[in-house]
């Protein structure tokens, strides 16, 4: 099979179509139709075996974690879909792994509504490549940059159960083959949910002053957010939305740990004036208030003592 066909076979139709998607799979580029008075978001992921996921995982999940993981920054920013691009490097052509890739990838892009509009293929170590498009009005789209002194530092989400769900998988290799026998936890990691639906009602009814997804921690992604608003943090550690299931099994640091550091939970960490915060819990009940914004750097918890930026690191 050469490589169009594959690409008609596995990957033609995915996704709900856009009404913003003038020309999709099947010239040299996509072609999107603009609207006055927004702004495209663009971000793209890359996702490797044995790096974002175990190579032997069932390949339904690996389709639906790498888009689900570079969707995460579209609702980051909430940009409302439009579509996405796939670069796909194959070792070879194994038609029931194709299958199952596929049919996980569609899964998750006709959840969202957000098409397949172009990409490659090529031949080539495992790497699996993700570009998605959003789209926001221009003066409501989220960035980093914003946050004020005197705001509120809210969660999206929980917090923990990824990381758990990595521990696992690490320590049972042979668990990762199916997804049908995965705990909350290992479900967390190789299936993250999307927060872009409460994104887009928080964009269209609440202040929001700065957003970041959480992928590489709590810590680490909130310091990314500081930096860019230059302002500091004063934490509450003992808000912090926990997943339930690390309070059953995992000690009090061991679930602090995981919540602070772990990464990959693609929950969403925000900021807002504190008049915006009873209309922002009416329309997400699970949004949580973990700290606040104050003057200077850094972070620090309500004790007065520094947190220091730990998180996931590539290189």
């Amino acid at each position: 099979m050469d490589e169009f066909a594959l690409i008609q076979q596995y990957f033609s139709g995915i996704g709900t179509p856009s009404q913003q998607v003038v020309l999709g799979i099947g010239d040299d580029c996509a072609l999107l139709a603009g609207h006055t008075g927004e702004q495209l978001a663009l971000s793209v992921d890359t996702s490797l075996p044995d790096r974002h996921f175990p190579a032997q995982a069932d390949p339904w999940a690996i389709g639906w974690r790498a888009l689900s993981v570079a969707f995460s920054d579209l609702s980051a920013m909430a940009a409302e879909p439009v579509g996405f691009t796939l670069a796909l490097s194959l070792p070879e052509q194994d038609p029931a792994w194709l299958q199952a890739f596929s049919q996980g990838l569609r899964a998750f892009a006709e959840a969202q509504s957000c098409p397949l509009i172009g990409g490659d293929t090529t031949r080539g170590p495992l790497a699996i490549s993700v570009q998605v498009i959003g789209r926001a009005p221009a003066h409501r789209v989220w960035r980093r940059q914003g946050a004020q002194a005197g705001d509120l530092i809210a969660v999206l989400g929980d917090l923990g159960a990824a990381y758990a769900g990595l521990q696992s998988l690490l320590g049972d290799p042979e668990l990762a083959r199916d997804r049908h026998q995965w705990g909350a936890v290992e479900q967390a990691y190789m299936l993250p949910e999307s927060r872009m639906q409460e994104a887009l009602r928080l964009r269209d009814q609440v202040p929001v002053t700065a957003c970041i997804d959480i992928s590489d921690g709590l810590l680490a992604d909130c310091q990314h957010l500081l930096a860019a608003s230059a302002v500091a943090a004063e934490l509450d550690l003992a808000a912090l939305p926990i997943h339930p299931w690390l309070k059953h099994h995992w000690t009090p640091e061991q679930q602090l740990d995981a919540a602070c550091e772990g990464g990959d939970d693609y929950a969403l960490l925000l900021t807002l004036p504190a008049t915006a915060w009873p209309r922002a819990h009416q329309l997400c009940p699970h949004l949580t208030i973990i700290g606040r914004c104050v003057a200077g750097a850094g972070m620090r918890n309500q004790a007065g003592a520094p947190l220091a930026p730990r998180g996931f690191k590539h290189f």
